[in-house]
């Protein structure tokens, strides 16, 4: 445990998704692959990426977010539990919810709202129009 995230804090609410999840230990099948992608040599070479396979489910998870092979069981497991979470129990996954946020924010607006934001613009533009000095009479 010499990485900065897993901490006993961390570990513990991983586990308690696994446990929500309901994923056991004997369940998990896990290998160490090699990496792939950015990193160079020292990801080519080593075998840090970490495939978890939930046999119960088929679930299947292939983990590669840091160098380190410990957070990356770690990562890999909690990646298993919210995905059997998502299927089990219909949760929305954070990443989900963040990509159905943007699609929201992306969405054109509809005339309606759109006429009436161009109506609240005018109504404000005139309101300051009307904020001009008043003259000191001389």
């Amino acid at each position: 445990m010499d990485h900065p995230y897993l901490n006993a804090g961390t570990m513990a609410a991983i586990r308690a998704q696994m446990a929500a999840a309901r994923v056991r230990e004997e369940d998990l099948e896990e290998r160490f692959v090699l990496g792939s992608g950015a990193g160079g040599q020292k990801i080519n070479k080593t075998s840090s990426a970490v495939m978890l396979r939930h046999v119960p489910s088929g679930t299947v998870v292939k983990v590669q977010a840091s160098r380190s092979r410990e957070l990356n069981r770690w990562l890999a497991r909690r990646m298993v539990a919210e995905r059997l979470l998502e299927k089990t129990a219909g949760v929305l996954s954070a990443q989900q919810q963040e990509a159905e946020k943007i699609r929201r924010q992306k969405r054109r607006r509809s005339r309606r709202q759109r006429a009436k934001v161009l109506s609240d613009k005018r109504s404000h533009g005139a309101k300051k129009a009307g904020r001009t000095r008043v003259d000191q009479g001389e």
